[in-house]
């Protein structure tokens, strides 16, 4: 069962009136087709572990125990801080955790799903105690600042939980759904990066293409969460969104047969941290005291790939 939530933003504010200085855009523009109206965006030199790393101590605290308590670490990212080795060791060293493993997943903005499943899966199967799953993002240095179509939607910013093995199944993560299709892989992607082409690049995304694919994969996999265990829309306390767009959270609402006093929404103030949205959406439900014990939460995200997915927890 999730033990522990923490949550990390850049001490940088960046409104859309600052961005409307800089590129041909305006408050208005953004808000009305988004709903963002402001974005945190990490400092000069502070890096996807910085972030990561302070997110994952608040989680650590929030659940009573400390880098030596962890067998394994799941780092989801699509900015690490180097090609490799994985950003997720560098957490594992400045935690004190000396023993388990640690390493990165990489599914954009379905990445902190991915990261949990795999987790799960790992506990399941007795290989783990307790797991630390990190969203951690720095999208800032991979767009393009004069691309009002996309430099406009994203933003910094960590979350993480633990997670710790428990006797019977009445709470937890009741189950994992993952999904991608790579057919869509020119829909969302960067133009270049570390790896095999040798070149930097920029974010890249077709968004009426991206717009029409969230809306119905991320409601499909929670309906398949659902089916999967015997429940239906009714049984749902609260909907943990990825937060793209809030047009595609709520009509990934809608379709869910969801009020909006149901989903959890937090792309007005933080944009999108691609796989930072859900653990850090978490943590302030957790911390004002929304989500509570017993309570049934799902989460779902899309991102590039494409890929998608789902988790369905009793809290």
């Amino acid at each position: 069962m999730v033990t522990g939530c923490g949550a990390y933003l850049p001490e940088r504010i960046v409104t859309n009136d600052e961005l409307a200085r800089r590129i041909d855009t305006s408050d208005e523009w953004i808000s009305k087709r988004t709903g963002i109206r402001q974005r945190h965006i990490a400092a000069d030199g502070e890096l996807t572990s910085d972030l990561a790393l302070a997110a994952s101590r608040r989680a650590l605290e929030k659940a009573g125990c400390d880098g030596g308590d962890i067998d394994i670490i799941v780092l989801a990212t699509a900015t690490p801080d180097n090609t490799f080795p994985a950003t997720a060791t560098k957490v594992q060293a400045a935690l004190g955790m000396t023993g388990g493993a640690a390493f990165d997943i990489q599914a954009v903005c379905t990445g902190f799903i991915y990261a949990l499943a795999m987790a799960d899966n790992m506990i399941r199967l007795g290989q783990a105690n307790r797991a630390l799953v990190i969203g951690a993002e720095v999208f800032s240095r991979i767009l393009d600042w004069e691309d009002r179509g996309t430099c406009v939607l994203f933003g910094d910013g960590a979350g993480a939980v633990v997670l710790e093995a428990t006797e019977g199944g009445e709470r937890g993560i009741l189950s994992t759904h993952l999904f991608s299709d790579g057919r869509n892989y020119n829909s969302l992607f960067v133009d270049g990066g570390p790896g095999s082409t040798g070149t930097a690049g920029y974010l890249r995304m077709a968004g009426k293409e991206v717009y029409r694919h969230a809306v119905v994969r991320m409601a499909e996999s929670v309906d398949r969460a659902l089916e999967a265990n015997g429940l239906s829309h009714h049984d749902l306390d609260w909907l943990v969104p990825h937060q793209a767009n809030l047009r595609i959270i709520e009509s990934t609402g809608r379709k869910l047969e969801l009020p909006m006093e149901k989903v959890i929404v937090t792309v007005d103030r933080q944009a999108n941290t691609s796989a930072a949205t859900i653990p850090l959406a978490l943590a302030e439900a957790c911390d004002d005291g929304r989500i509570a014990k017993g309570q049934l939460v799902a989460m779902t995200a899309m991102g590039g790939g494409f890929t998608w997915g789902s988790a369905l927890v009793r809290w």
